[in-house]
């Protein structure tokens, strides 16, 4: 993409202005034996012998350009080795420095919480979580750690989700836009009440259980459209949590829809609303589903649309609402979006703040 210089000069100034809140950055381990340290005897062997086992790998199939190589930017690999995302030092001097990022919201992509084994899935995501915490949050505490848990075992879920409470180093609960069943249903309702209970945001990521077809209509031809679909399942899910009345129980559960796109918000908003209108007595709702987007979910901004009229990014802010927007980079990844360059419209102060700080500020507590 290219751009001025003087909207450069404007961003950098931006920058030193407001110290940046990245909302989507992703860690990697140097040797899968990162783990090790953080996992009894029992899972380490486990884990030797038979890897994680999950239900449909997010991040080991495909070919190039898709998940070649692991997914990430050219210039991100460390001088020193190891992957992308594995270095802190790195990480630092490439993108935290680099883009005067004040807080970066740790989102690892390593399928620890979708184990089939649901034992060893609550071991792999304490596991993880400490991992998190010691090797990047200790290191670099403007890197905020995400509370992996096992969504598909409650009961561990809540146990994991309350040991970290309170701990600085956690600032939300991640989860995956594709889970076994839509995240609106009763079995994941434990989850919501302890994430509300402990004030912790839901960073609701693309990816996850890959148990069944992305698609209604089956399994796609082309991966163009298999990546597409990792927005349906975005849509999906803000459906099924407005729908089946998670937010009219938990009234102060905030969710935050992760490099799922956004433009899709506007319509889904409308097209819901209608359906209400005519069949507001099958759903346990008070008042239109629009409303409970506005009150409880955000989105952030990566992968940012790039429509042919750049204004007309400008309307679907609007349409979604400024204050319901947060930066996100995708560091280190190869669609990753510059805080300087990500959109190609005008950006007020006010409106600048709100995207790179100020609505973040509103989601997540840094403690």
């Amino acid at each position: 993409m290219s751009v001025t210089t003087d909207r450069l000069d404007r961003a950098n100034d931006a920058d030193q202005r407001l110290g940046i809140i990245d909302t989507d950055i992703h860690p990697y381990m140097k040797t899968p034996r990162d783990l090790d340290p953080y996992l009894s005897a029992r899972w380490r062997q486990y884990l030797s012998e038979y890897d994680k086992f999950v239900c449909g790998p997010y991040a080991a199939r495909g070919t190039y350009p898709r998940f070649s190589p692991n997914t990430c930017r050219r210039d991100s690999w460390p001088p020193d080795g190891g992957l992308p995302g594995s270095d802190v030092d790195f990480m630092r001097e490439q993108h935290l420095d680099a883009s005067n990022i004040a807080v970066g919201v740790l989102e690892p992509l390593l399928n620890a919480n979708i184990a089939r084994n649901h034992d060893a899935a609550a071991a792999f995501c304490t596991a993880m979580n400490e991992w998190q915490k010691q090797v990047f949050y200790v290191p670099e505490p403007r890197l905020r750690a995400s509370i992996l848990v096992p969504q598909d075992d409650p009961e561990a879920a809540v146990k994991e989700i309350q040991s970290r409470a309170g701990d600085p180093a956690f600032v939300q609960i991640q989860l995956g836009s594709k889970t076994s069943e839509p995240l609106g249903r009763k079995r994941y309702w434990p989850i919501f009440a302890a994430a509300q209970e402990a004030n912790l945001s839901i960073g609701l990521h693309i990816g996850g259980t890959q148990s069944s077809a992305p698609s209604a209509g089956g399994w796609p031809q082309f991966y163009m459209e298999d990546h597409h679909m990792l927005v349906h399942s975005m849509q999906n899910q803000a459906a099924s949590l407005v729908l089946e009345g998670v937010f009219e129980r938990f009234p102060d559960l905030k969710v935050v829809m992760i490099e799922g796109g956004f433009a899709w918000w506007p319509n889904l908003a409308w097209r819901l609303d209608n359906h209400w209108k005519k069949m507001r007595d099958e759903v346990p709702l008070k008042r239109p589903p629009s409303e409970y987007m506005r009150s409880n979910l955000w989105i952030a901004t990566q992968p940012v649309e790039e429509p042919e009229n750049p204004e007309d990014l400008r309307q679907v802010f609007e349409w979604i609402g400024w204050d319901r927007i947060v930066y996100s980079s995708d560091y280190p990844h190869w669609d990753y979006d510059d805080p300087r360059t990500a959109w190609r419209i005008k950006l007020s102060d006010e409106e600048e703040r709100m995207l790179l700080r100020d609505n973040a500020l509103a989601v997540y507590n840094f403690g």
